[in-house]
């Protein structure tokens, strides 16, 4: 590229970069304007100064805010002791797993032949909940990002919760705080297979396990179930960080700013640093603190605000949440080094590029059961962006999808945030426990990639009652509507990429040497202790003296608090101002954000710019969007095969053709058609569920491409006249069945029916059936 090619370029991004900076800056601007009005005026528009509201404020008023506010302030910093306190003595004790129910060991992986700090739980059953072992068990893993295991059975209203009450056995996954020296990630997922086999062990009569992975333990439960497809059900990925470098994109402002952090700092070198002073321990504060900094006016006010203001009712509910927060885990040099390279910077899991246990690469595409991808607009951690575009990294198209026989049902929250999904009571209620019902159902799908919508309403009896329904999509519309820029934005990446390599490279050659030499466990656990996310909570505990006049303070405060009538005005004011504060962080923030952006793309969009993309790579496999669908690969090895096969083929043929096409499929009708499955079940074909599903992929291919021929073949498909009698057989009796006969029949349904019926040599005559039968929807024997 010559120079004045390269400056106009430059000049180019420059430009882009200052007009999106200068948006997201007015953007903030205006937010920031309208905040401060908001507050100023509070909820009913008008200024706590006005004349008719300043008679409110009378002096025994301020008398008794004044007490009530020092009585608050003692209180306040009394929950502070406390987190401290709890702090303390966890650690001293142990940090266990902030499960909200009992449960048994069943494995501890520390004793296995490669010793792993995992452990496999039972989940014992609260009392009055019966427990089916027969029916399917679930097993969840937990995200070690920093945080110990729990989330997944923080409360009662959770997954394991939802899980236990509809029968279902409950295994979980959890680690201890300490690493076993020496380990690995593919030795945690050595050890998550041999929990795998062990819980279908304990239930060789169900149905195999369904796998629960939450934000990094979805992809934990990905690679799990790509190196053991044949161990594994379906897979469940909640608001799993799959595709590091995507993300939402808005004009008015930074929406995932999380993303630019390794460009910004230059790569993985930061993590082996933090995990050689650490005495080749990476100690998970370092990746809490991230979380804490994505929202300083959580972080620094809100929080503690809310606290300040609720103090008779909030700290239960603080010092628990912070129980949980507040307890920081540690990986070893080689597992925070495998997570950065071949997953932050590298993005290499979904792109064949890592090993598993086995020596052989993961690749996701060996996954044969159902994956159900959950996700939330309103999550700035793992938005849906990152939670799926790994599809269309690895599947070229649509048609790939149903060649592989794979089914992926994407569901969207609206607006909760990253933790919300995990511990929310009222997702658990709705959208989990609505996964864990149609969970069967799912696997009965025909291939490909499904939106999941759910729909709450009342019943007859004034109950909230869900309506969930399925619609296909195509990958490529569905990619597209994702990826507003059409993921233009993720190709600066590609820079980062090779800037982290070499600034790993040099760390290792010129500077790890002496940073090993000069550190020790000593050295280490100071850096710890005085980690700034330990040091707020032992600092301010009984440890400190003088923090020893609380306890009493705040015992006496609390038998002498009443209420008093009139401190609304005098509150209000308060949380005004607390709004103020609120607002000047998050105006702060995004300043801060729009600013990071901006440097991120001067430094990486010009550094990709100076390459050829065909020495960095061209952006992800992804979707490539072909002039002819026939064209593809799988297309055409489907067509190639369309007068090969027997009755499996048949049926599955004869199923897509009699289908409904391009309309959502109700819960209720998908429940119809297992009904239908298991009632016919010694009429249709008898093969493994996997096998079942790639088949018909392959046949809904042909049909798709060659609907008549696919018609005018299926005698070639059906040599023997038993075999032609049996399928002719199936068909009557779905014509005959009352659940049926109450759907009506389209046209393109009716005129496939009669070329069937008539290719196989049957009547195509339908008169002497009943006009509603004529078209049964055969999504039944495609199950």
């Amino acid at each position: 590229m010559d120079q004045v090619t390269q400056l106009t370029r430059n000049h180019e991004i420059a430009l882009k970069i200052l007009r999106l900076l200068h948006n997201r800056l007015e953007e903030a601007r205006q937010r920031f304007g309208q905040r401060t009005s908001d507050a100023i005026k509070g909820g009913d528009g008008t200024s706590a100064l006005t004349i008719p509201n300043l008679a409110q404020f009378t002096p025994w008023g301020a008398w008794h805010y004044t007490a009530d506010f020092a009585q608050r302030s003692v209180l306040f910093w009394d929950a502070l002791r406390q987190r401290g306190n709890e702090f303390i003595e966890r650690n001293k004790a142990g940090i266990k797993p902030a499960l909200h129910f009992d449960y048994d060991m069943v494995l501890d992986a520390r004793h296995f032949e490669r010793p792993v700090n995992y452990a496999l739980l039972s989940i014992r059953p609260p009392e009055g909940v019966v427990v089916d072992v027969k029916k399917r068990p679930y097993l969840i893993i937990d995200p070690r990002a920093g945080h110990g295991p729990g989330i997944g059975g923080f409360k009662d209203d959770s997954q394991v919760g939802v899980a236990l009450r509809a029968g279902h056995p409950v295994y979980f996954v959890v680690f201890s705080q300490e690493p076993e020296p020496g380990q690995t990630l593919l030795d945690v997922c050595a050890a998550e297979q041999q929990f795998v086999r062990k819980v279908r062990e304990l239930h060789s009569d169900s149905p195999k396990p369904a796998i629960v992975g939450n934000c990094q333990g979805g992809w934990a439960a990905m690679m799990l179930a790509s190196s053991s497809p044949e161990d594994t059900g379906p897979i469940l990925v909640n608001g799993a960080p799959m595709s590091y470098w995507s993300g939402a994109w808005s004009e008015s402002e930074v929406p995932n700013p999380m993303r630019y952090a390794g460009g910004i700092l230059g790569g993985t070198w930061l993590s082996s640093l933090a995990a050689d002073l650490g005495n080749g321990k990476f100690d998970g504060a370092h990746l809490v603190n991230n979380f804490e900094y994505l929202n300083p006016a959580n972080t620094f006010w809100d929080k503690y605000y809310n606290v300040f203001a609720n103090i008779d009712t909030e700290p239960a509910r603080f010092i628990e949440f912070e129980r949980w927060w507040g307890s920081y885990y540690l990986m070893n040099r080689e597992e925070i080094e495998w997570i950065t390279r071949n997953l932050f910077i590298g993005n290499k899991l979904w792109s064949g590029e890592v090993s598993g246990p086995s020596g052989k690469s993961f690749d996701l595409r060996a996954i044969r059961s159902p994956i159900i991808l959950f996700a939330s607009m309103g999550d700035n951690i793992t938005p849906p962006q990152q939670a799926f575009n790994w599809v269309a990294d690895i599947y070229s198209s649509t048609e790939e999808i149903k060649a592989r026989g794979q089914v992926i049902v994407a569901l969207m929250h609206e607006d909760v945030g990253h933790l919300g999904i995990f511990v929310s009571g009222k997702v658990a209620k709705k959208e989990y426990t609505q996964i864990f019902n149609v969970l069967e159902t799912i696997e009965t799908l025909a291939p490909g990639l499904y939106g999941m919508s759910i729909k709450e309403g009342k019943g007859a009896d004034g109950k909230t009652e869900y309506e969930v329904s399925l619609t296909e999509h195509r990958l490529e519309e569905a990619v597209e509507h994702f990826n507003e820029l059409r993921r233009e934005d993720e190709k600066p990446f590609k820079a980062v990429a090779v800037v982290s390599e070499f600034n790993q490279r040099a760390y290792e050659l010129f500077v790890q040497p002496f940073v090993q030499h000069a550190s020790n466990e000593m050295t280490a656990r100071l850096l710890r202790d005085f980690h700034p996310l330990r040091l707020q909570r032992w600092a301010f505990s009984d440890l400190n003296p003088w923090v020893a006049a609380l306890r009493p303070m705040a015992d006496a405060v609390r038998a002498s608090r009443q209420p008093s009538s009139d401190l609304e005005p005098w509150r209000k004011v308060e949380q005004r101002g607390s709004e103020l504060i609120s607002a000047s962080l998050d105006q702060f923030r995004a300043v801060r954000d729009a600013s990071i952006e901006a440097l991120f793309f001067s430094i990486y969009a010009n550094l990709f710019a100076m390459y050829d993309p065909d020495r960095l790579g061209e952006h992800g496999a992804g979707t490539s969007a072909a002039a002819d669908p026939r064209s593809l690969p799988f297309v055409q090895a489907a067509l190639a095969s369309l007068r090969q096969g027997g009755y499996n083929e048949a049926v599955a043929r004869t199923a897509f053709l009699l289908a409904p096409k391009g309309e959502p499929l109700p819960l209720s009708r998908i429940e119809t058609v297992k009904q239908l499955v298991d009632e016919y079940a010694d009429d249709l074909p008898h093969l493994p569920p996997a096998d079942w599903r790639r088949i018909r992929g392959e046949q809904e291919l042909i049909a798709t491409f060659e609907p008549q021929q696919a018609i005018q073949t299926l005698p070639d498909l059906l040599a023997s006249p038993e075999d032609r009698n049996r399928l002719l057989t199936l068909l009557d009796k779905l014509l005959a069945d009352r659940r049926v006969l109450r759907i009506p029949p389209t046209p393109a349904q009716e005129e496939a029916l009669r070329a069937i019926r008539s290719v196989l040599g049957a009547t195509t005559a339908l008169e002497s059936q009943p006009q509603k039968a004529h078209a049964p929807r055969v999504r039944a024997t495609a199950s």
